[in-house]
This record gives C-alpha cells, structure tokens and sequence, in this order.
C-alpha cells in the first residue's frame, strides 16, 4: 500500500509543477516573480504539503525580491491548484530556492582543482592479476 501511495505522491507532484509553472509564468503579474523557474515539486505522503523548488533569473536578489513575491503569491498559487486538480484537499505551499545548480557547479570546481593522478602500470598489473 504504501508503493502505491508513494506513486501517486510522484504523480500529484508532477502535475503540481507543471501546473505551477504555468500559473507563475501566465497568471502572476508580479515582476518579483517574473523570471522563476519551477524545477521540483515533493509532496508529502498524505497530499497535504506540496515543496515546490525554484530558481530565478537573478539569484542575487532572490532572497530581496523574488522570494518576498514567491510568499505573496502563495494564496494565490493554492486556489488555482485546487482549481485545476481535482484533489481533496488542496496542500499547503512552500517555496524553495533550489541550490542543486549552484551545489554542483561548487563540486565541479573543486574536483577541477584536484591534481590530476598519472596513470600507473601498477595499476595495469593489479587489473591484470585480478582477470587471470
């Protein structure tokens, strides 16, 4: 029971954030949220919390403007939702500045900075001895 629910949790998830996508970049006049991208949506397991990931254009200013704008839309946000989806409770809504681009390109740079380790033919024989 509970792989089934877990699914649908994926599923109202998905279409949470299309659906939310398309509410922030048509129907929010706000130019706080002008630039924001919804890039995931978890849910908890009874439907009644929807995290909803974002990053905008200007991730210098997010915490200034864009999250102000992000909370003020909130209301907003829930009743097209429960507008659009035929839920039975509407969940609450959160946003998040999704840090994974950032947490990456973080990553990135520091194996960049990594000295580079030449190829051993110890290596070779160890590989080889492992075959035979």
């Amino acid at each position: 029971m509970a792989k089934s629910s877990t699914s649908r949790a994926a599923r109202v998830a998905d279409q949470i954030r299309m659906e939310v996508a398309e509410i922030l970049s048509r129907k929010i006049k706000d130019p706080r949220v002008q630039f924001v991208t919804v890039t995931d949506v978890s849910m908890t397991a009874d439907l009644k919390i929807a995290r909803i990931y974002v990053t905008a254009l200007d991730q210098e200013h997010y915490e200034q403007e864009t999250a102000p704008g992000l909370k003020s839309a909130v209301g907003y946000v829930r009743s097209e939702i429960g507008r659009r989806l035929n839920l039975r409770y509407t969940p609450e809504i959160f946003f998040y500045r999704d840090t994974s681009a950032e947490y990456a390109n973080r990553m990135e740079k520091i194996l960049d900075s990594l000295p580079q380790e030449p190829h051993h033919e110890a290596d070779e024989s160890s590989s080889s001895l492992h075959s035979a």
